[in-house]
């Protein structure tokens, strides 16, 4: 394309920021575009940090929080940039994961701490993780973004009051909805065995991690994230151990610490933590708050400490419920909710069907993608106020309009002590007194989930024989119906 002589002040402006937007990456020492500067940097991810602990939830585990935290220190502090505010963090989530935020706030999933196997392996996961953030990855794909006038955040759906939902099927961090490139991924990796080198790991653990990402199970059961937010080409296993045969001899550490890790494991929660509530089938459970509610068939729940969500299978409508902290009277709550900017709400309904006090009303938005419609219930149950609210476009609301009814009159207490009292699965590290096949293990100590899932968490094959003194993993517990 050839440019014209004259150019728009704005797009001046723009070309003027792109020059003058290069950087030196500390990382690789090459000069890249960034139009976001350090500071700026941190101050997005502990925004989004903030976001994490709301919408994800981090794990109430000090101990366990606190050892992560010094395995990540001892490698950030080798990296190129030791002086960030670096945090750890393990997020309450059964999905094997890790991912990074700009300026230095990395998380782990319980879920992946469950599936590793030493401590070298987690300062690989680490390791990655704060490649992403020493090679300024997000920064530069924000710095991109902002060029393209793309920019981070989510749409609105319903007025500046239900504006954190995104839009009817989508919601989430701008951030942390930035997808790396392959070449980012590799990128990381690379760094990742640069610090756990610099920090005396082995780095050999690196490629433990990617033989247990590769065993993850595809369908059912826990999702493996980590492929989701991180591309896993075939060959990143094989290029890994390219990169650490090229160190010179002698130049990896020989830290495992597999008994250290496994001493910290032992009482971590293993998959959905039923507390915290729990789907069966459509039918949602709070154990810890006593409610119940009952989705449309069909629908795709998701459950997290800030809301509960269904959404239809054809992405056309949803559901979502959320307590109000803020909030003490349905009715009070309703009309502020109807007297938001672009809403219309309908006749309101009021009842105390099983002593829960609810005020509900079809209503109406304009947004800037359209007419959305829908049904909204505000109810107080043991002094907390929720909002249940059903909505679809304009165009497709008649076809749901009386599955997000049923819905929103399901809404009910639970008196069933086999709700109220169910707890969570854990995980059990036992010494192997002596010599067994894992067969012979699982009867003896027998596990809450399957000899395959159990040989796959201790990266065993299910005919393995293992040795007086071996320490495995078990998962003890009742496993919800």
């Amino acid at each position: 394309m050839i440019l014209r002589r004259s150019l728009s002040t704005s797009a001046a402006a723009l070309l003027a920021t792109y020059l003058g937007g290069c950087a030196l990456n500390p990382a690789t020492g090459r000069r890249e575009l960034s139009l976001v500067g350090q500071d700026q940097e941190i101050q997005m991810g502990r925004d989004a940090a903030q976001d994490v602990a709301t919408s994800i939830g981090v794990l109430d585990a000090p101990a366990l929080t606190a050892y992560v935290t010094e395995v990540g220190k001892r490698l950030a502090a080798t990296s190129e940039r030791p002086n960030l505010p670096w945090s750890f963090q393990v997020v309450d989530d059964p999905a094997v994961n890790a991912f990074a935020l700009p300026g230095g706030f990395i998380y782990v999933t319980r879920g992946i701490l469950a599936d590793l196997e030493s401590e070298a392996e987690l300062a690989g996961v680490l390791g990655h993780e704060i490649g992403h953030v020493t090679a300024r990855h997000s920064v530069s794909q924000i710095s991109r973004q902002r060029l393209q006038q793309i920019g981070l955040g989510v749409g609105m759906v319903l007025s500046t009051d239900v504006r954190k939902y995104g839009d009817v099927v989508q919601a989430g961090l701008g951030v942390l909805n930035l997808k790396y490139s392959r070449g980012d991924e590799t990128q990381a990796d690379e760094l990742g065995v640069r610090y756990m080198t610099r920090a005396g790991y082995d780095a050999d653990a690196m490629v433990g991690v990617f033989q247990m990402l590769e065993a993850l199970p595809s369908g059912g059961g826990r999702v493996p994230e980590w492929q989701l937010t991180h591309p896993y080409p075939e060959n990143r296993e094989a290029h890994i151990r390219q990169v650490i045969a090229a160190d010179a001899p002698g130049a990896t550490g020989h830290r495992d610490g597999h008994d250290a890790y496994l001493d910290h494991l032992s009482g971590l929660v293993y998959g959905v933590n039923p507390r915290e509530g729990y789907f069966q089938g459509s039918r949602y459970y709070h154990p810890d708050l006593a409610f119940q509610v009952r989705f449309p068939d069909g629908w795709k729940g998701q459950n997290s400490p800030a809301a509960v969500t269904a959404v239809s299978p054809s992405q056309e409508a949803a559901v979502i419920l959320e307590p109000l902290d803020t909030v003490s009277n349905p009715e009070a709550a309703l009309s502020a909710f109807v007297a938001g900017d672009g809403i219309e709400g309908g006749v309101v309904h009021r009842s105390d069907a099983d002593g829960i006090p609810r005020a509900r009303a079809l209503f109406s938005a304009s947004t800037s993608n359209g007419e959305v419609r829908g049904e909204v219930s505000f109810l107080r149950y043991r002094g907390t106020v929720y909002r249940l609210m059903g909505l679809a476009s304009a165009d497709k609301w008649a076809s749901w309009a009386d599955a997000v009814s049923r819905t929103l009159s399901s809404f009910a207490p639970v008196t069933d002590r086999a709700v109220l009292d169910v707890q969570p699965l854990r995980i059990e590290v036992v010494t192997v007194p002596g010599q067994m096949t894992l067969a012979a293990f699982q009867q003896r100590y027998p596990s809450a989930i399957p000899l395959d899932e159990l040989a796959r968490i201790n990266r065993l094959a299910p005919n393995a024989t293992v040795t007086a003194g071996t320490r495995l993993k078990r998962v003890v517990g009742k496993a919800l119906p």
